[in-house]
C-alpha cells in the first residue's frame, strides 16, 4: 500500500524488490501499464537484468508509424486481435504493436464525439461573434477557443481555429479548418498500442498474451464497480483498502474459477459470455390462493432455451424445477419441493 498521493511510476522499484523479497527471483517477469513506463524506471529494469513486458505511452507509436502502416507480419493472435514484433533502433528492446478491432471502434466512437462536442461549441461561438453589435477583445475570444479545445482534447488537433479580420460589428469572424494530417494518423492509430519488453526468445503471441494476464487483474478491480456495486470512492483508513483490495481479490478468485471450468468444458475463456447467457435464466413465484390454508407459493425455475440448456449440459449443472424457499410466506403455508 501506498499514501493516495503517490505516482504509480515511484512505486516500481518498491513493488520488485518487495516481492523478490517474499517470492524469489528465479523465472520472474515483470507487467506493468504505461503509467510505470518511466525512462528512468526501463532503465533501472534492464540495468538490474530483470525481464519485463510494459505498456508504452501511445505517443510512442509515432516512433513506429512505418511499421505500423505496413500490412506485412501482422499476426492474429486472438479473434479481432493482431500483433507484429518490431526492434526499438535505441534500446534494443522488443517492441510488440498492437491492433484490436474492438478498441479501435471505441477509440473511432470517442474522436467523432469529441469533435461533434467541438464543432457545436465552435458554432455557437460563431454565432455569438456574429450577432455582436460591437468590438470585441480578440484575446476573450481566444481564451473561449483554449477552453472549448481543453475540453475535448481528444480530437482538439484535429481543429485549427482562427479570428479573421471582418467588417462585421465585432471586428472579425471565426474560421475552422480541419486538419488532415489528424484524420489520417487517426485512420492508422485508432486501436493500436504498444508494449516494450526485453524478452527476445518469446513468440509474438506469447509476449501479448502475458501482458493481457494484466488487463485480466486490472479487470479485478473492476468487478467490485461493475458487478459487485461497490464503488472505491475515498478510502481514508488503511484497514479500509485493505478490506477493499480483498473484496477484489476474492471476486478475481470466483471469475477465475469460472473461466478455467469453463475452459475445462471447451467453452472457451470469456466468463462474462456464459454469465450473460446463464442471467437470462429466473425464477418465478407461483402463489396458489387455497380455502383453508392461505396462500401456497412455489419457486419455480423458467426452462432454459435450446443454446442455454446446452451451455449448462457442457458445465454439467442441472437446473432443479423448483426451489426450496428458505422461510414460510408470511401470508400462509409454503409448500416447496
Amino acid at each position: 500500500m501506498f499514501a493516495g498521493n503517490t505516482h504509480d511510476a515511484r512505486t516500481l522499484q518498491t513493488i520488485v524488490t518487495t516481492m523478490e523479497a517474499r517470492h524469489g527471483v528465479l523465472g520472474r517477469v515483470w507487467i506493468a501499464d504505461r503509467g510505470m513506463a518511466s525512462f528512468d524506471n526501463l532503465a533501472w529494469l534492464r540495468q538490474s537484468g530483470r525481464r519485463y513486458i510494459i505498456g508504452a505511452p501511445k505517443a510512442e507509436l509515432k516512433r513506429f508509424a512505418s511499421a505500423l502502416a505496413n500490412t506485412e507480419d501482422w499476426r492474429q493472435v486472438q479473434d479481432g486481435v493482431e500483433v507484429k514484433l518490431t526492434r526499438d533502433p535505441v534500446t534494443r528492446e522488443t517492441v510488440i504493436l498492437c491492433r484490436s478491432a474492438d478498441r479501435r471502434s471505441k477509440e473511432q466512437a470517442m474522436h467523432d464525439r469529441f469533435s461533434r462536442r467541438i464543432e457545436a461549441a465552435l458554432a455557437r461561438l460563431a454565432a455569438r461573434i456574429a450577432r455582436s453589435k460591437k468590438g470585441l477583445d480578440p484575446a476573450s475570444v481566444n481564451r473561449q477557443i483554449g477552453r472549448i479545445l481543453q475540453q475535448n482534447q481528444r480530437a482538439a488537433a484535429r481543429f485549427v481555429v482562427t479570428l479573421e479580420p471582418d467588417t462585421c460589428p465585432a471586428g472579425f469572424r471565426l474560421r475552422v479548418t480541419y486538419n488532415a494530417a489528424f484524420d489520417t494518423w487517426a485512420a492508422l492509430s485508432e486501436g493500436a498500442y504498444l508494449l516494450r519488453s526485453n524478452i527476445a526468445d518469446w513468440s509474438d503471441a506469447q509476449l501479448w498474451k502475458a501482458y493481457i494476464q494484466l488487463t485480466q487483474a486490472e479487470a479485478a478491480f473492476r468487478i467490485q464497480k461493475d458487478q459487485l456495486n461497490v464503488r472505491p470512492v475515498w478510502h481514508q483508513r488503511a484497514d479500509r483498502v485493505e478490506a477493499h483490495i480483498l473484496v477484489c481479490f476474492l471476486a478475481f478468485v470466483l471469475w477465475k474459477s469460472l473461466e478455467m471450468w469453463q475452459q475445462r468444458a471447451g467453452l472457451g475463456n470469456s466468463p462474462r459470455t456464459v454469465l450473460d447467457e446463464l442471467a437470462r435464466i429466473q425464477s418465478h413465484d407461483v402463489v396458489l390462493p387455497t380455502a383453508t390454508h392461505g396462500q401456497i407459493r412455489l419457486r419455480c425455475i423458467a426452462q432454459p432455451d435450446t443454446a442455454q440448456a446446452a451451455l449448462l449440459d457442457r458445465l454439467g449443472i442441472s437446473l432443479p424445477k423448483r426451489m426450496r424457499l428458505a422461510e414460510p410466506s408470511l401470508s400462509g403455508l409454503a409448500i416447496s419441493a
